[in-house]
């Protein structure tokens, strides 16, 4: 599993090497004793759990009080039930590691280009999500890229977003479009948009309850593969 966050540049404490005493501090917290554990300086990536690599997290954590750290043994164990484990991660994704280590600078990307045979049909997406925003979300939602991808086989759609529910961008598949049609991509499209409704409020990015009320007062089923 893996959580991301961006973060605005800004001034922050020199970097230091926290992994021996905050590995000991998560074991004394609950954390398998021996449960490798590895600091970082990932701008995106904050925390993520493997099996066989173990932790990794950020270094800012190494300054978290007791209350946060036990948040993240939480969050990675899996005896932890699904709600305590949304509560556990808005604690630990609250604190602010960026102000006690620095993340490494992200590097710089070329912008997307739209390739010329797509541009009319990213029109019409975007025609539609304009509509679709005012209809069912008083406007609310950011403007945001949307792209199609030759890649996608089982899913028909995509959201990418960070925590707080910037920097996204919607993908519809390609194939989904040529074998299904518009009717069913303009329902994909406002599935996502259900997604991006959950960034903005803060919800889990899932299929669960909230998202199936959502889904259901805007007149679409909640499904996220095709049918086969």
């Amino acid at each position: 599993m893996q959580l991301s966050l961006e973060f605005a540049p800004k001034q922050a404490s020199p970097a230091v090497d926290v992994s021996p005493s905050l590995a000991d501090r998560l074991y004394h917290l609950g954390l398998t004793p021996g449960t490798p554990v590895t600091v970082t300086r990932n701008r995106t990536v904050l925390i993520s759990w493997r099996a066989r690599s173990g932790l990794r997290l950020h270094a800012g954590y190494g300054a978290a009080p007791d209350q946060v750290l036990s948040a993240i043994v939480r969050f990675v164990s899996r005896r932890t039930p699904r709600t305590e484990r949304i509560y556990a991660r808005r604690i630990f994704m609250t604190f602010p590691v960026e102000q006690h280590v620095p993340s490494r600078p992200e590097r710089q990307r070329a912008p997307r280009t739209v390739p010329v045979e797509d541009q009319p049909v990213i029109d019409r997406l975007n025609g539609l999500r304009d509509a679709f925003n005012e209809r069912h979300f008083s406007g609310m939602l950011p403007a945001i890229p949307i792209r199609l991808s030759h890649r996608m086989r089982r899913r028909l759609g995509e959201l990418r977003a960070s925590q707080y529910g910037t920097a996204v961008e919607i993908t519809i598949s390609r194939r989904h479009l040529r074998r299904d049609g518009w009717g069913a991509v303009a329902d994909t499209l406002l599935h996502e948009m259900v997604h991006q409704w959950q960034a903005v409020h803060g919800h889990p990015l899932d299929h669960g309850r909230e998202f199936r009320r959502k889904a259901t007062e805007v007149g679409i089923a909640p499904r996220a593969v095709a049918d086969l």
